[in-house]
């Protein structure tokens, strides 16, 4: 979190979320989603490999790791979004397996994604309305027929505004998303997300290119997603801003589940380090890839950039061979 930037009102954390000792794939008390076994590969390199993992209900989880690490990945396959090797897992019990990503979404479990998906042609108001789920008007002849689906559409046009309100867009609703800044947008897609009053919001990188001005009010909306209720899985990158807000942690690193737990011991766990890092290095994780890196030595800052280069080609590469297995299945 960037100087200039105050951090959130601290609230209480959750815990006892686990059973047992702390390890990659502890079992939780109440979990809402369960992966076992989930393996994708593209080509010759295997982006993701979970033997188990599991997601405590109600609470904010961070999935943390270096670029390429396969957290956007994982996200895509859980939401339906790709399809796995191999491999199950289950959101609240039942098993997403093959499901695409409208019915998983239909079951509560929706996401937003690193780079926004608000329709930029729709004014801020519409985008939101389209959130909202079993809508009799989308029929095909109920939608011929006014006097069928008026009310209903009235009761999304409230529940809509009264988000936007909260997310403080209200004053936008006429206008085009497409006239919106990065962070607006980024408020837009997660107060869409919640017109279908999901169970569980995933946030793919949320502060990714917003303006520090929204940061905090993002911040808060996280934290608010818990009081009301919800459980919330994110990507993140930045260190500072997970210590504040998450109350689990997940570290990913080629495709594996590495280490899991609290925020304040999975910063300092030697794997997480090694994963950042390529070698151990006895420094605060926190310090290595938040924006404070001034605190490092030459040599770490060096070995740090080295590492996001490898990771950004790694990335080319996967993106180009999933082209090239779509292209090849058309």
């Amino acid at each position: 979190m960037s100087a200039d930037v105050s951090p959130p009102t601290p609230r209480p954390k959750t815990t006892g979320l686990h059973k047992g000792e702390i390890r990659p794939g502890v079992e939780k008390v109440d979990p809402v989603i369960v992966v076992d076994g989930v393996r994708r590969v593209f080509g010759g390199l295997t982006a993701v490999d979970v033997e188990h993992l599991e997601i405590p209900r109600n609470a904010i989880t961070a999935l943390i790791g270096p670029n390429g690490a396969g957290k956007t990945t994982l996200f895509n396959l859980l939401t339906g979004f790709d399809k796995p090797n191999e491999g199950s897992w289950s959101f609240d019990g039942t098993n997403l397996a093959g499901i695409p990503a409208y019915k998983a979404a239909r079951m509560g479990q929706v996401r937003t994604f690193q780079l926004t998906k608000s329709l930029g042609l729709l004014t801020v108001l519409e985008n939101m309305k389209l959130g909202a789920t079993g809508q009799t008007g989308e029929g095909f002849w109920a939608g011929a027929f006014p006097f069928l689906w008026r009310k209903q559409e009235t009761r999304i046009e409230a529940k809509a505004r009264e988000l936007l309100a909260r997310f403080k867009l209200d004053t936008k609703e006429k206008d085009f998303a497409a006239s919106l800044s990065g962070g607006q947008r980024k408020l837009l897609e997660m107060a869409r997300a919640l017109m279908s009053d999901p169970t569980l919001v995933m946030l793919d990188e949320p502060m990714a290119g917003v303006n520090p001005a929204l940061t905090q009010s993002l911040l808060d909306h996280i934290l608010d997603l818990k009081d009301l209720g919800m459980t919330v899985l994110f990507v993140e990158h930045d260190m500072h801003m997970v210590r504040h807000i998450a109350d689990w942690v997940i570290v990913m690193a080629e495709g594996k589940v590495v280490a899991e737990g609290p925020p304040a011991s999975v910063m300092q766990d030697p794997a997480v380090i090694d994963a950042y890092l390529g070698a151990h290095q006895d420094v605060d994780l926190g310090v290595v890839t938040g924006r404070h890196q001034g605190t490092l030595t030459a040599e770490a800052e060096e070995l740090v950039a080295t590492a996001r280069e490898l990771d950004e080609a790694i990335d080319a590469d996967i993106a180009a061979e999933a082209h090239t297995d779509r292209e090849a299945d058309k």
